[in-house]
């Protein structure tokens, strides 16, 4: 995901403008006037033996950030879904050919992370492709805050934020890093591939072997650490993630809200008019890429389409990911500077 930071600039204060109310009063407290986040810091004292003036400290020098705000909450008047709009976000030529060189730059770490963990480079590229167009885009905010900003200031998901929080707290000690320093997404997530806090702990790995896990500075690290993660939520290594279906009317109810995880017997899709070149005794998802206006789009989702959602739990998304990495591998096939042993690889059907 993109992140733009805007900077303002503020007025130059005249001498004659007396009245003028003071920027200081529109400036929010620091996190340490929360008696909830002192509380906060004395619990994980209590729990992870954290120095709770330390922490109180650190966020002392923080505050809420209203444009953390504005971007976590749904729009006022939200946008129907649109797999024609969505698309062309990622399945475009800069990230397809950005793509292809970064496979060819880190050929041998995608190679070691399909051996170690089953996921073919192509899917590990597009991941990354997706997340940060291959690091360029890792985010501007500030963890600390907009984890604090969330696990305070924003009820409806507090929770789920003052754990991340706790998570990127204990994954600073681990890894030796000033959690003031620490950039990343506005809802937190950090580095190459774009981890929650949560996520860098359970799954992330040092896969360049120095010791400690870098998601923001070694690509090592995070071309491991995406095939780890899909690897542990269950990829199946040599399987299919999705085939295009054909339909001859509007799909019965309730095909559609069987959801993403796969439990619909393609057998049975047939006899109801939805074809496909899939296996008759498959077991997969149906998936519907909706665009206003137009013919929606149909696919089968197997297995792995679905663990792909764990990554991001949309359908558009994980489509994405897989058409990017058949168009970077397709690009991979004809590259002329592949060889043939791979390129028997890069060019199956």
């Amino acid at each position: 995901m993109k992140i733009t930071v805007v900077r303002y600039c503020l007025p130059f204060l005249l001498t004659f403008t007396a009245s003028q109310p003071s920027t200081a009063a529109s400036t929010p407290p620091s996190f340490a006037d929360n008696p909830e986040v002192i509380a906060f810091a004395h619990d994980l004292a209590k729990r992870h033996d954290f120095d709770a003036e330390q922490l109180i400290g650190d966020f002392a020098r923080i505050r809420s950030n209203s444009k953390v705000l504005q971007l976590i909450k749904p729009p006022a008047s939200p946008l129907q879904r649109s797999w024609e709009r969505y698309r062309p976000r990622f399945l475009n030529e800069r990230r397809i050919d950005g793509g292809v060189r970064f496979w060819q730059e880190h050929a041998g770490e995608l190679a070691r992370a399909r051996e170690s963990y089953g996921v073919p480079e192509e899917v590990i590229v597009a991941i990354i492709g997706v997340e940060t167009e291959y690091g360029r885009n890792t985010g501007g905010f500030k963890v600390m805050e907009a984890l604090a900003t969330l696990a305070f200031d924003y009820p409806p998901r507090a929770e789920f934020f003052r754990t991340e929080l706790e998570q990127f707290l204990l994954l600073s000690r681990e890894n030796s890093l000033e959690p003031l320093a620490v950039k990343g997404s506005f809802a937190g997530a950090i580095g190459i591939p774009q981890f929650m806090p949560g996520s860098q702990r359970r799954y992330a790995t040092d896969f360049d072997g120095d010791q400690r896990v870098d998601l923001s500075n070694s690509v090592d690290d995070a071309i491991g650490s995406v095939g780890r993660f899909l690897e542990q939520h269950g990829w199946l290594a040599g399987q299919p993630v999705a085939v295009p279906a054909t339909l001859d009317a509007a799909p019965e109810a309730g095909l559609i809200e069987a959801g993403l995880r796969p439990s619909l017997k393609v057998a049975d899709l047939q006899a109801r008019g939805i074809r496909s070149a899939a296996d008759a005794q498959a077991t997969v998802a149906l998936i519907d890429l909706v665009s206003p206006g137009r013919t929606t789009e149909y696919w089968l989702g197997f297995e792995n389409f679905y663990v792909i959602t764990r990554y991001n739990r949309s359908s558009f998304y994980a489509m994405s990911v897989f058409q990017l990495a058949e168009e970077i591998r397709s690009r991979m096939c004809r590259s002329a500077s592949t060889t043939a042993e791979n390129r028997g690889k890069y060019c199956r059907a």
